[in-house]
């Protein structure tokens, strides 16, 4: 709660100045705060000179002692598991051992308990599993709700999920319903050793700087992680596990029907799982010249990835954009043609094991990250390419 202390402000208006929120008005010389507009980061009190200003926090009262085990939202569609959740799996292995506390998975849908054991082969200790016709689909109210009542039942320390569009809809709505902080599209998790908290990592300010992130105070403790900046877990089949299956009577919110899913036309290779992708940039020049980039990842066998500019100018749909405010991709190989190499589109494939640019620019970014570079007309590079890879697959 904040709240102005009448008889020592005297409405200089240095809180109004500095409130990030415009939740701060003088009226009659009297600073007055809009409780609905403040989100009580405390840069007016630090502002006043003359202490008018005071947040007063409910002290916490969960013990956090009773909090225990890593966990990892499953997310599956038709009863195949996303692979993000193999990645989160290997990472919630380590941030368990560093805890000395047990990984958990949570599984959510209907006819899906063979699942179990893809998960705990995977890492899960165990699989916290609810399977009810409501859960068939995935509705964002219905998940939260349900997983929402595992947490406060079990208690887990940590909650993971995929910063996919699913975990993204979905982790928010959870961390509102059990007061807690989330950290989204992390790049890196770790505990720190001497507080057993966890540190979450994430780019911040365009991806000019990575921020750390913690939640001290607070239990589970979420995040929602990119795809592919993590190496998924491997296969144990000897591993054993123990399955929790669990059932809640108040699952289905009412005011919400599914009626249809309408799977998005994607090219013939999956971006986020392509060991090769050819993407191109604002040097493409136009929609219509995206043929040669088309034409080289065929002849690679790979998919077709783009940059922000190429995206926002209309020349390629928004599933194809890698980056930052697209998709992050660790592809084997990675071309990039006419991609000047900004931080936001770095930061969605700079994990590519090798990487090659094609730009007439001989000073661009990209050229920095990138293992070989050739400085030229991609409108020249490209074709002279597809014809030696064609002449090679041929002889």
């Amino acid at each position: 709660m904040i709240k102005v202390i009448k008889d020592k402000c005297v409405g200089c208006g240095l809180c109004a100045k500095v409130c990030p929120s415009s939740a701060i008005k003088i009226i009659d010389k009297l600073a007055v705060i809009d409780l609905d507009k403040c989100n009580l980061c405390s840069a007016c009190v630090t502002a006043c000179k003359f202490g008018a200003i005071l947040i007063e926090r409910e002290e916490l009262k969960k013990d956090l002692s009773s909090y225990k085990g890593v966990w990892v939202f499953s997310e599956q569609r038709n009863g195949e598991i996303a692979p993000v959740v193999f990645e989160l799996l290997g990472k919630a292995r380590q941030l368990a051992k560093d805890l000395n506390t047990y990984t958990g998975a949570v599984l959510l849908g209907y006819q899906i308990k063979e699942k179990t054991r893809e998960l705990i082969e995977r890492g899960a200790d165990k699989v916290f599993l609810v399977d009810n016709p409501v859960l068939k689909n995935y509705i964002a109210e219905n998940y939260s709700r349900v997983i929402t009542q595992l947490l406060r039942k079990y208690k887990p320390e940590i909650f993971l999920a995929g910063a996919t569009t699913t975990g993204r809809s979905l982790v928010s709505r959870i961390a509102v319903n059990i007061h807690t902080g989330l950290t989204a599209d992390c790049t890196g998790l770790d505990i720190d050793k001497e507080k057993k908290i966890l540190i979450q990592t994430r780019p911040a300010f365009g991806g000019n700087i990575m921020a750390q992130i913690i939640t001290p105070d607070y239990r589970p403790q979420m995040a929602t992680v990119r795809h592919k900046v993590m190496p998924p877990a491997g296969i144990l089949p000897q591993r054993k596990g123990e399955v929790i299956e669990e059932k809640f009577s108040e699952i289905e919110d009412a005011r919400i029907k599914f009626i249809d899913f309408i799977k998005e036309e994607l090219s013939t290779v999956n971006l986020a799982e392509a060991d090769i992708i050819v993407s191109g940039g604002r040097g493409i020049g136009g929609a219509e010249n995206f043929r040669l980039i088309e034409e080289l990842a065929q002849v690679l066998g790979g998919a077709v990835g783009a940059s922000r500019a190429a995206v926002d100018a209309g020349w390629i749909p928004y599933f194809h954009q890698v980056g930052q405010t697209g998709r992050t991709v660790s592809p084997k190989i990675y071309i990039a043609c006419g991609i000047s190499g900004q931080i936001q589109h770095l930061v969605g494939m700079q994990s590519s094991k090798l990487i090659i640019a094609i730009n007439k620019d001989p000073s661009a970014p990209i050229f920095k990250v990138a293992n070989y570079g050739i400085v030229g007309d991609l409108f020249e590079i490209i074709p002279l390419l597809i014809k030696k890879i064609k002449e090679i697959k041929s002889s």
